[in-house]
């Protein structure tokens, strides 16, 4: 009888999530993904902390390089006669000290070790649109717009969150696909209209037309922690070198 009853009470522990997560669609997950990005939602991102562990693999070298550090977003959503904004700060403890910074406009690559700052006109640097690593985050509230969207195979991972398959609709020198681990607690916070805002991507992985393949996963994230612009500009330090790319030039990363 004691064993029935613990049976009845796991159930119905159970079962509201599972009836949840039974009645979620793809169109639940782009959404929940979209959403917080987009100037008329609700529940928006506007700034994001995080810590960050990078796996990039070549694969003509089948050689892997792993990587850590922490991570900033701030978003400013456009209107109708601006484009959205998205500043970052990637500050890289392995495998090498480096700091990536952009406040919307200017993108500044650190290199302490060689005493170098590789300074980029974003306005100049734009060409791939959103498949470009560099403007990608700005494009966030429209996925739908700039990719084919489906589920992939499988379309959860062991804790439940879900995976996305996005492949650009204009072909890319720089992305054949990309998948995106949204998670879970965000689609079923947009499902029951909940307040709670969260950064919904737990993880991305691009893969380029040469198999080359880079994956970021996020953790320890916390969402509108009150980031300014100040954030996200970047003094380079007296003696070190600013060198500007010349057109053409590859500064994704």
């Amino acid at each position: 009888m004691k064993k029935h009853l613990l049976v009845v009470l796991i159930l119905s522990l159970l079962l509201p999530a599972l009836a949840v997560a039974a009645d979620v669609g793809l169109k639940d997950v782009i959404k929940a993904l979209e959403v917080p990005f987009q100037s008329a939602g609700s529940g928006q991102v506007h700034d994001v902390r995080a810590d960050f562990s990078q796996n990039s693999r070549i694969a003509a070298l089948d050689r892997s390089q792993r990587g850590r550090g922490t991570v900033s977003f701030r978003f400013e959503p456009g209107d109708d006669r601006r484009a959205p904004v998205a500043m970052f700060n990637w500050q890289y403890q392995e495998p090498s000290a480096q700091e990536i910074v952009s406040d919307g406009r200017t993108m500044w690559v650190y290199l302490p070790e060689s005493r170098q700052v590789i300074e980029s006109d974003l306005t100049l640097a734009g060409s791939g649109g959103a498949v470009n690593p560099v403007n990608f985050l700005s494009g966030l509230g429209n996925l739908s717009r700039d990719f084919f969207i489906s589920f992939a195979t499988p379309d959860t991972d062991s804790a439940g969150h879900y995976i996305l398959d996005l492949r650009p609709k204009q072909p890319s020198p720089l992305m054949r696909n990309l998948r995106i681990v949204v998670n879970r607690d965000a689609v079923q916070a947009r499902a029951k209209r909940s307040d709670r805002v969260y950064f919904p991507i737990l993880s991305t992985t691009v893969t380029d037309p040469g198999d080359n393949q880079t994956t970021i996963e996020f953790s320890n994230i916390r969402v509108n922690s009150g980031l300014s612009r100040a954030d996200f500009r970047f003094t380079p330090p007296p003696g070190v070198e600013v060198v500007k790319p010349t057109p053409g030039m590859n500064i994704g990363f």
